[in-house]
């Protein structure tokens, strides 16, 4: 009967969320000033040069995110070509929502938006929480001045996130301030494959050594 009981109890804990460790206890596990992470993306790779220096809430968050395989098996969910090309809700439903309100204190402006820069997206003020993209063209006007506060670089691979595919635009779940995400933090991959089948995956990504 004990040995049925814990065999359900696994079974139950399998079947629910992903366990992501808390950003606190992660910030206190590694503190390095840079680090590189690998997206290997349905195009390719790229290589992403994180600089805690330039934004240590935001490295330390990324750090974890990655670590944790919250980014594996993502969507690249809004593309605009010559903009941006932005991922990071789970296609889980269960932990994207874990995840959508686990915010972080804002970084204070440093580095600008150049092309290859790479931030997280937010609404509002102290509200980053999981979505990052990259920037594929100089966005420092009027990003900087707005708040978004780059954390790393993409050092190989820029042609790569240039090619991800721009075709569905804003309309497969538009950025935070739009209010137009629901429907994928509701329906996950399953949304996204359905209704916008040809978007690019982020298949892995992986803390380098």
């Amino acid at each position: 009967m004990r040995a049925a009981a814990i065999l359900l109890i696994c079974s139950a804990a399998l079947s629910g969320p992903r366990f992501i460790r808390s950003p606190e206890r992660l910030a206190l596990q590694d503190t390095s000033r840079e680090f590189r992470v690998r997206l290997d993306t349905s195009k390719g790779p790229i290589v992403i040069a994180v600089h805690r220096d330039w934004a240590p809430h935001g490295a330390d968050r990324f750090r974890e995110l990655v670590t944790a395989g919250y980014y594996d098996d993502n969507r690249f969910f809004r593309v605009v070509k010559g903009q941006w090309a932005q991922f990071g809700i789970n296609g889980d439903p269960r932990v994207a929502t874990q995840w959508r309100a686990r915010t972080i204190p804002d970084d204070p402006r440093g580095q600008s938006n150049v092309r290859g820069r790479v931030a997280f997206a937010f609404r509002d003020p102290n509200g980053r929480t999981t979505q990052v993209y990259i920037a594929l063209k100089d966005l420092s006007d009027p990003q900087d001045a707005q708040g978004f506060v780059p954390f790393g670089e993409v050092i190989d691979g820029m042609n790569v996130a240039d090619a991800l595919n721009s075709e569905y635009g804003e309309t497969a779940g538009g950025g935070i301030r739009a209010g137009t995400q629901q429907s994928v933090f509701d329906g996950g991959n399953a949304y996204l494959d359905r209704e916008f089948p040809r978007l690019d995956r982020l298949v892995k990504a992986t803390v380098m050594r």
